[in-house]
């Protein structure tokens, strides 16, 4: 049997590629290797199952974080210990140079390194601006290098696809993100509509609660949070202070409250910049329920017409995406399963499978 390690940067606040890891994790009977661990997000997502072996904390300050982390990979060594190994973020395939035959699941080239290098530029005081510069100067060209080392490259959408090509000059496989379809359920078609993402700059929440400002008729529940020492914590801030009253936050809950807030819900909303894939969406379809999304990135690969609406990024747009569904929601629920099953975990554990079996 081969033995398989999956290194991921930090298992933190609950997102996409948390869930990706520790289930390809359980599915391939393979250890995650990590720097933090939040053994709270490990629990409320059901995954207290799967051997984490952390390497360390962070210093919780970026992007000492990103640098530290990065160290972490780069010096240590499982290569007796594992067969087969399996990247997973932005820095674990900095431990690519000592583990080999290797695989890279690639969620998306650093972001503020390439597509988002400006807008995280210009979201920098007068003081960060020149360390973010010096940073990125510094730490691209070794992620580049320790990049050299990785054997093959997967990802999670045709979106990602194209800038890796464009941005690593590497060819990717695309095999979708898992998720696993038999736990989602349509209870109700409820009264309020749900958002569950990671309260990001690139997020745009502020759009959501702006549209739903203007639409005190409806109510917005909005699940998630973010990770100490990461780059959002004064917009996770200011998002706080300033919802409207028919606006609810939740911080990240378990995963049996999540799959029943999707249940409940009327439809999703999500409004991510140029989203690499997107789970949510999917989540949303596997409960039978439809999504409002932007027409952006990963959402045009999952969203069709008979499962909700796509739309431009702003308020406007939003609202009207959400009045037109919610005359009649129910409609959307037979092609929202259909659609959603095509992202089953059954098929991404298979395709990660023959991958890793291409090797043997």
């Amino acid at each position: 049997m081969v033995k398989i390690a999956i290194f991921h940067d930090y298992i933190g606040a609950i997102g996409g590629g948390e869930k990706l890891v520790l289930t390809l994790a359980r599915g391939l009977g393979a250890d995650v290797i990590t720097t933090d661990v939040d053994s709270d997000s490990v629990k409320k997502m059901g995954f207290e199952d799967v051997k984490i072996i952390s390497l360390g904390g962070t210093v919780k300050m970026p992007p000492l974080k990103q640098i530290s982390a990065s160290l972490k990979f780069a010096l240590c060594n499982f290569s007796k210990d594992y067969d087969f190994f399996i990247f997973s973020g932005n820095w674990a395939h900095f431990a690519a140079r000592k583990h080999k035959p290797n695989l890279y699941y690639c969620h998306t080239p650093v972001r503020a390194f390439y597509d988002l290098y400006e807008i995280f530029l210009r979201r920098q005081s007068f003081i960060t601006k020149p360390l973010f510069m010096a940073w990125v100067a510094f730490h691209r060209p070794v992620c580049e290098y320790y990049l050299k080392h990785v054997e093959n490259i997967v990802t999670n959408s045709k979106n990602t696809q194209l800038r890796i090509k464009k941005y690593l000059h590497r060819d990717a496989e695309v095999i979708y993100p898992p998720v696993d379809t038999s736990k989602y359920t349509f209870r109700v078609s409820g009264d309020f509509w749900l958002s569950v993402n990671r309260l990001y700059p690139e997020k745009r929440v502020e759009l959501q609660i702006e549209a739903f400002r203007q639409m005190p008729e409806e109510k917005l529940v909005i699940i998630g949070g973010f990770a100490k020492g990461d780059h959002a914590s004064k917009y996770a801030e200011k998002i706080k202070r300033d919802l409207p009253e028919n606006v609810e936050l939740r911080n990240a809950v378990a995963e049996e409250e999540l799959i029943d807030t999707y249940a409940r819900c009327k439809g999703l909303i999500t409004t991510a910049m140029d989203e690499d894939f997107g789970m949510t969406p999917v989540e949303a379809m596997a409960a039978g329920k439809p999504v409002v999304a932007v027409k952006e990135g990963g959402y045009l690969e999952s969203v069709i017409d008979d499962t909700g609406l796509l739309v431009e990024p702003e308020v406007k747009y939003i609202i009207m995406a959400i009045n037109i569904i919610s005359k009649n929601p129910e409609k959307y629920r037979k092609a929202c399963e259909e659609q959603a099953r095509k992202f089953d975990e059954s098929i991404f554990i298979k395709n990660i499978k023959d991958r890793i079996n291409a090797y043997h």
